[in-house]
């Protein structure tokens, strides 16, 4: 069924259901992505320095699509903040380790980078955007890529 759009209002309306089920399943990609490499720091190593603790481990949140300033938005990224059971450092510290080849501040053999891994293998390598455009052609847009 065709769409008469007047205006901007009704343009950005008649397309805000679609971009919302567009943008949440592109961040749930981004979200398992990032799940996939966490585990991947944890089944990389095993510490005998210190005792793991797996805050880290279940820290990706992912918040679901919504409308933001006249578009939609949803994000994920690893809760720092909850991370609060290791023992001279932050979480924010541990999540910066993981993303510098580090297990607990040290260097080891095992050498993940956990948030830049997680934007290459989605954003960077243009995955997001073929995702996005295949789901726009199902929905009847006509996208030139």
């Amino acid at each position: 069924m065709a769409v008469h759009v007047k205006n901007m209002d009704e343009l950005a309306k008649a397309m805000q259901p679609v971009l919302l089920k567009m943008v949440d399943q592109l961040a749930d990609r981004v979200y398992e992505t990032l799940n996939y490499f966490l585990q991947d720091y944890y089944s990389g190593y095993e510490p005998s320095s210190y005792q793991r603790s797996k805050d880290f481990l279940f820290s990706a949140v992912k918040v679901d699509a919504h409308p933001y300033n006249g578009g939609v938005k949803a994000s994920v990224y690893i809760d720092y903040d909850s991370m609060n059971n290791y023992v001279n450092a932050s979480g924010y510290q541990v999540a910066k380790w993981s993303n510098e080849g580090k297990h607990g501040g040290i260097e080891v053999n095992h050498k993940p980078h956990v948030w830049d891994d997680t934007l290459d293998e989605t954003v960077n390598n243009g995955v997001l955007l073929k995702m996005a455009i295949e789901y726009l052609k199902s929905k009847g847009f006509s996208v030139r890529n």
